[in-house]
């Protein structure tokens, strides 16, 4: 009877996970067929799309060399079906951030003509049904990769390869979320900084030639390089899981399952090394009803509606995976991994929306009365103070998981936080969308009737974004440590041992090691980002000085908005270089120069540090660039559009937007990054 349930549930994965990814193209063609504004709007939806395209192109032509150059190295010192893998999972990550970005720039322009009809309910329903095709390919994609891989490489022996396919993913989520970063982060501040702070015109304002370019952006790093990103966080998490689930001592299997000295240990393995996946699988279908019932709270209140949406989704996953626990020998104790995981992602969530949309804002927007400077202190002080609270989730989620189920509890319950990626990446994908029909709608001429509609969907993209960045860095804390601890079984089945005590100088050294990558990696791209917007800065000033009548606003003159695009895509595809490959040659050199200890210090350092670098840099981005839409929409008494404050909010959004975009989310990849390729050359230490 269990091994029947076990047949049936690891071939209905990724036969579901073709279902989720037919029913994403359905969608698509749904949102295809509605209309899409006049010759105006279409004509900027394409040029987003047709930048957007080419940026893409150029970006997988770039990657192309690293994944050969990686293929090769994988397969001479590991094996061809590892190096195979490693292949299939970048193409999948680069797969999962096209189709996301196809999506989004078919529903920006049909959001923008919705709510030029004056309908907030129906222009909110596209631009989160845009998001849901992101969000059903990205669970769709990784069902489909890891349970046919499941099903070729299903046994503890034979599972090593695996790992290659979260190491592509991985490796290429780096550099897309890093590349799209620069891009999107270097167009909108060069685009605010000259437009709003030095001539005064409005966001989307289609006088500034960096506008199209800020849109592209939003789709190739908010979208694209999103869609990588989380994709990774999901696969990984899984990944970790599996290989933790392979390398578990027979007195945790007994703990965990109903094992006994007589059975065959094996089968009791393979459950475990399938449960995440099988967790993934109903997280997907929690998460296609949760979609689906976001039509009957389209009318309410739009923040109150995502947030039902994922709420009901994780109702949904607890209650099918209690019944999974219930009829398999996986113990029903390890159902409490699962809830405080998904508790964990929901009070990261929670945490994130207030300090990201609630009082922490009026704080910020006080202190903007007083100037940038003062913004920027107190909105650092929100952005530190938000640490504190998903820290105490994580812990909380660690040490009862550790209760019930050892390590692999622990792994369990970060999987658990991502298996409702498919609701998780809807409403993250939903920003960069609502973000896009704004800039439509300002630079169609729509009337402001039109952009009050589109600024309070966009002013609630950016807590949602920042609640799927919150997602993807607490679940690498969690999956970071089931990667540790396969990493150490790795040698313990191995029969060597490894000294992990604090007193050993090789694992503190490590740890230091670890701390300062997430440092180097803002700094890169702070730096990349910086440099990239400056260029923008340059020529938008460089244009409305040069051509006649532009920034007047006369009649049949128009910017060139395509040396924007073009200076963009040329620095985000140079600059995205140097952080990728300080992310992937640093654990390299440690492991092999200074042995297995040091290299799980660089673990354990990069997990802390990037964890807490990274919740406060997507927060405080978030916080910053909410106080400004808070002034823009007239929330604040006395404040208004090119007042003292809006000008210093202005600025503060400015350095946020790399805080956000590019620099924090970055880090998440960088930690399963650094974990999953520490397990993949424990076997050559």
């Amino acid at each position: 009877m269990q091994q029947s349930i076990y047949f049936l549930l690891t071939w209905a994965t990724p036969a579901f996970g073709l279902v989720a990814f037919l029913l994403a193209y359905r969608m698509y063609v749904g949102i295809q067929a509605l209309p899409a504004g006049n010759a105006r709007m279409q004509e900027i939806s394409t040029a987003i799309r047709d930048g957007a395209n080419a940026y893409l192109k150029q970006q997988a032509q770039y990657l192309s060399v690293f994944i050969i150059i990686a293929f090769l190295g994988i397969w001479w010192a590991l094996k061809f079906p590892t190096a195979l893998c490693f292949v299939f999972g970048a193409a999948s990550s680069l797969l999962a951030g096209y189709l996301g970005m196809k999506s989004a720039t078919i529903a920006n322009v049909r959001t923008a003509y919705a709510a030029s009809n004056k309908q907030p309910g129906e222009a909110l329903m596209i631009a989160f049904n845009g998001g849901a095709v992101m969000g059903l390919t990205v669970a769709a994609l990784g069902l489909i990769g890891l349970g046919i891989l499941s099903l070729i490489f299903n046994t503890p022996e034979a599972y090593e390869p695996i790992i290659g396919f979260a190491m592509g993913a991985s490796s290429v989520a780096l550099f897309a979320r890093v590349g799209g970063g620069i891009y999107t982060k270097a167009a909108d501040v060069g685009a605010d900084l000259v437009g709003k702070v030095e001539a005064g015109i409005p966001e989307d304002d289609p006088r500034n030639p960096g506008v199209i370019a800020d849109n592209v952006g939003d789709n190739v790093g908010d979208v694209a390089g999103m869609g990588a990103d989380i994709f990774e966080s999901y696969v990984t998490c899984i990944i970790g899981c599996i290989a933790l689930a392979a390398t578990l001592s027979p007195d945790l299997i007994g703990r965990i399952t109903s094992f006994q000295p007589t059975s065959n240990i094996t089968e009791y393995r393979q459950w475990l090394m399938a449960t995440p996946l099988i967790l993934g699988l109903l997280g997907t279908i929690a998460s296609f009803i949760a979609i689906k019932w976001m039509s009957l709270l389209k009318d309410g209140d739009p923040a109150k509606a995502l947030r039902m949406s994922i709420l009901i989704a994780s109702l949904l996953f607890l209650v099918f995976s209690l019944g999974f626990f219930m009829i398999t020998p996986v113990n029903v104790t390890l159902w409490f991994p699962v809830i405080f995981g998904t508790m964990c992602g929901i009070g990261i969530g929670v945490t994130t929306e207030y300090y990201t949309s609630s009082k922490p804002i009026f704080e910020i927007v006080n202190a903007a009365k007083t100037g940038p400077a003062t913004c920027m202190i107190n909105g650092i002080a929100v952005g530190f103070r938000s640490v504190a609270l998903p820290l105490i989730f994580i812990v909380a989620a660690v040490l009862i998981s550790n209760y019930f189920g050892g390590v692999y509890g622990v792994a369990l319950a970060g999987v658990a936080m991502l298996s409702t990626t498919g609701i998780i990446m809807t409403i993250d994908a939903y920003g960069p969308i609502a973000d896009n029909a704004g800039g439509i709608s300002e630079m169609s001429h729509l009337g402001p009737e039109t952009r009050a509609i589109t600024d309070k969907l966009d002013a609630l993209g950016n807590t949602t974004a920042a609640i799927g960045k919150g997602f993807a860095i607490g679940s690498a804390g969690l999956t970071a440590l089931a990667v540790f601890g396969a990493y150490t079984q790795t040698f313990t089945a191995a029969n060597r041992t490894i000294d992990l005590s604090i007193t050993n100088p090789m694992l503190v050294m490590g740890v230091f090691l670890g701390a300062m990558l997430p440092c180097l990696v803002v700094a890169f791209t702070m730096q990349s980002v910086g440099k990239a917007a400056g260029l923008i800065v340059t020529e938008i000033r460089r244009q409305f000085r040069e051509i006649s009548g532009l920034l007047e606003g006369r009649e049949g003159v128009k910017p060139d908005v395509s040396r924007c695009v073009e200076i963009a895509t040329k620095a985000a595809l140079s600059e995205m270089r140097a952080p990728g490959l300080v992310a992937f040659i640093t654990p390299l050199l440690v492991g092999f120069i200074m042995g297995p200890e040091a290299l799980a210090g660089l673990l354990l350092g990069t997990t802390v540090v990037g964890v807490v670098l990274g919740i406060f840099m997507s927060n405080t981005g978030g916080a910053w660039d909410n106080a400004k839409k808070f002034i823009e929409q007239g929330l604040i008494e006395g404040e208004k559009k090119g007042s003292d404050a809006h000008k210093a909010a202005v600025v503060c959004d400015t350095v946020g937007d790399p805080f956000k975009d590019t620099s924090g989310p970055s880090l998440n990849i960088l930690i399963k990054m650094v974990s999953i390729l520490a397990l993949l050359i424990a076997p050559l230490l």
